[in-house]
């Protein structure tokens, strides 16, 4: 759970806010409804695993007192979101965001990927998102009532990245659909903005993502500016910010928070940063040399 303490903006600031965050139950998702009811709002999280939901959702209750609806859905099925948002609506009059952070990755050269297994992250990621994009976007449209939807993509979203090639598409497709949408639903007052986190470490997707025979051959920390991963409140209070009103006129926009990572791997000459000072020295009078 996240420390109270560091949590950004000032209690109450979500209290008219009803969010729904897909994939709630655990890892970055939790900790964004953890801080979401500790401001105040009304919280539904959904996912596949009942009692785990139900779990978190008592656990976060808990904590800020405030109303938590856990409700079992596969957002890969249409029908199965459109009958969550209704016992939402059901239970609290109206919502007014959406989350879409449900995801599913795995690490493997794509060669050996089956088409089933790819199938899979596609159906999770992008179809699910599509599914929830719609039901709410045709709720807001229908009830003329304001919308709010955050997607949490990735970094290679927009550049690629091998050995996560389903992941690298379904997020380019939910990229795509928040900043197209962004464009067509703000007639209807409905506003789209993804985050593209870096390493933030989280139970069973880091493990995916790392295996322990990966970590002991890469120093994953060394590819980070910063030299370190991200901690979840980090990203929990830009979620906030983008859930409330003060961010009101951002729409459309991909914010990445991953310490720089990508940024370095983007640079030709950032793999410089292991040359020592010393070494810098004989560089140096190479390079004059070359010169004159």
């Amino acid at each position: 759970m996240i420390d109270s303490s560091k949590i950004m903006l000032s209690k109450d600031v979500l209290k008219d806010k009803v969010i729904v965050i897909t994939g709630g139950g655990t890892g970055l998702g939790k900790s964004m409804a953890q801080c979401f009811s500790s401001l105040g709002a009304k919280i539904s999280i959904w996912g596949r695993r009942l009692e785990i939901i139900e779990n978190t959702a008592k656990e976060i209750e808990n904590t800020s007192g405030n109303r938590v609806l856990a409700v079992q859905c596969d957002i890969r099925n249409y029908n199965e979101v459109e009958n969550a948002l209704n016992k939402v609506i059901e239970e609290f009059g109206y919502t007014t965001s959406l989350v879409n952070n449900a995801a599913g990755n795995f690490v493997s050269p794509t060669e050996r990927l089956s088409n089933r297994a790819f199938d899979i992250i596609l159906d999770i990621v992008l179809k699910g998102s599509k599914n929830c994009i719609l039901a709410f976007g045709n709720y807001w449209i229908k009830n003329k009532k304001t919308g709010n939807v955050l997607s949490i993509t990735t970094t290679y979203a927009s550049t690629g990245s091998g050995y996560v090639v389903p992941s690298a598409a379904a997020k380019a497709g939910v990229l795509a659909i928040s900043k197209s949408l962004a464009v067509e639903w703000a007639k209807y007052n409905i506003r789209f903005n993804t985050i593209s986190p870096g390493a933030f470490p989280t139970k069973g997707a880091w493990d995916r993502l790392f295996p322990q025979e990966l970590s002991n051959k890469i120093d994953f920390v060394k590819k980070i500016p910063l030299g370190r991963v991200g901690e979840h409140h980090e990203l929990a209070n830009l979620a906030s910010y983008l859930i409330s009103d003060y961010s009101a006129f951002m729409n459309g926009e991909e914010i990445i928070i991953d310490g720089g990572e990508w940024l370095k791997g983007a640079g030709e000459f950032n793999f410089l940063d292991m040359i020592k000072p010393d070494e810098w020295d004989e560089i140096e009078k190479s390079v004059r040399k070359a010169k004159s």
